[in-house]
């Protein structure tokens, strides 16, 4: 029995013939709690001072956190950092700035369930917006010539820290790090700027590449000229749990946690041709918008001409009005595909990014969701197939491919890094 992550819960998948790729993240064991594994990262970081000797003389520090998109356990990390910065500078003025990048702002109660009431209550707290012009100002220009425009608490505090989650991502390579900056606390035409067409084309710009990565070298710049100056970032396991952590100096204990998690995420492909795969529960799967990630995952072990199942609950949607209409407007996804890659750096729109990898990835392959039935109309629309169970999707692809097609089953479609692409 299979049991893939659907929500917060799991649908179990039985058969006996198909292909299984997961990620080693299960060998990874610890009796320590995420908290004990933050500090001993932080009593030793990589390459930088101790944040509490960062903190000597300095009155304002802001920390980047994630927003409710990112399963990042901040109840683990936060109070670690908290208490060191006050141990340097007992009277030193906190922000937390909520990273929201391009997404929708985080609510109260999101923030309670990731921070806990206690942190709620006592620290403050500002939710980013990257249309707030008052509340962003420019302090550069990045190496694509995209202006460099990023939320005004991190850009005039005297000391920007980060936490965050390394994990594969579909087209940085890698998140955690410099993504804290960009697209996290930076304005709308920053973002539009670094994920244009061109970039997001880039044989490159795939899951697990850092190196020659364009949209890696747009956001390295990024958190230079912010002056980021420290991070703990973290791995976590299947089961959400912090397993490794990783504190200091921006790009060195970013490398040295993403060289870890290589180990354990990258796999070899098992070519299908129906490949089933999730976007890694919740909160990952919370939208289709976010599950453009898994079906990368998937299509990178397809066959020619698969058929790719994901199964998400989706219970805010789909996550975003302009990356619907992309889809639901377009007369073919071949079309639309080509529009967009026509379309300039300067021209680039809100979630044109998604609709371009999820075109891509429909022009090569039929896709069946497995979702809420409230989104039948909205995935239809969107020229996928809609599914109400996971039974259903596969009865579905079996009529498309034959009952003797071969199946690939990948139970946590965001935590490996399918290796040797074609």
């Amino acid at each position: 029995m299979i049991e893939l992550l659907y929500g917060k819960k799991t649908l179990p998948f039985n058969e006996e013939k198909a292909a299984v790729i997961r990620s080693k993240m299960t060998k990874l064991n610890t009796n320590a709690s995420g908290a004990q594994i933050v500090r001993k990262a932080m009593a030793h970081p990589i390459g930088s001072q101790r944040l509490c000797e960062m903190a000597r003389g300095k009155k304002t520090c802001t920390i980047i956190i994630s927003d409710h998109t990112r399963p990042v356990p901040s109840r683990d990390i936060i109070p670690s950092m908290l208490m060191e910065l006050r141990e340097g500078a007992p009277n030193i003025e906190i922000t937390l700035l909520v990273a929201t990048g391009c997404h929708r702002g985080t609510t109260a109660e999101e923030l309670r369930e990731k921070l806990g009431e206690e942190l709620c209550a006592k620290e403050e707290i500002v939710v980013h917006d990257c249309t707030d012009v008052t509340a962003n100002v420019r302090i550069g220009v990045l190496p694509s010539g995209a202006p460099l425009v990023i939320n005004r608490l991190a850009a005039e505090t005297e000391l920007l820290v980060a936490e965050g989650l390394i994990e594969p991502h579909f087209f940085a390579g890698f998140s955690g790090g410099r993504k804290s900056v960009l697209p996290g606390v930076c304005a709308r035409a920053t973002v539009l700027g670094n994920h244009c067409s061109e970039f997001i084309d880039s044989k490159y710009a795939r899951a697990g590449r850092l190196d020659g990565n364009p949209i890696q070298k747009d956001m390295i710049a990024a958190c230079r000229v912010a002056r980021l100056k420290y991070i703990v970032n973290v791995v976590i396991d299947n089961h959400k749990r912090t397993v490794k952590a990783f504190a200091g100096d921006p790009e060195r204990a970013h490398a040295k946690g993403c060289g870890f998690l290589s180990e354990y995420c990258v796999v070899l492909p098992v070519y299908g041709e129906i490949v089933i795969t999730t976007n890694g529960g919740a909160p990952l799967d919370q939208n289709v918008y976010q599950c453009v990630k898994g079906l990368t995952t998937a299509e990178a072990t397809a066959s020619e001409g698969a058929v790719i199942i994901m199964c998400a609950e989706c219970s805010d949607g789909v996550g975003g009005d302009e990356f619907y209409r992309f889809l639901a407007e377009c007369e073919t996804v071949g079309q639309l595909y080509q529009n967009i890659m026509a379309t300039p750096q300067q021209e680039t729109v809100q979630d044109q990014w998604q609709a371009q990898v999820l075109a891509r990835i429909l022009g090569k392959h039929t896709v069946i969701f497995v979702t809420r039935r409230e989104l039948k109309v909205q995935i239809e629309d969107m020229k996928m197939i809609y599914a109400g169970s996971l039974e259903e999707a596969l009865r579905k692809a079996k009529k498309i491919k034959g009952s003797g097609a071969r199946v690939t089953v990948i139970p946590d479609g965001i935590s490996v890094v399918i290796g040797n692409c074609r």
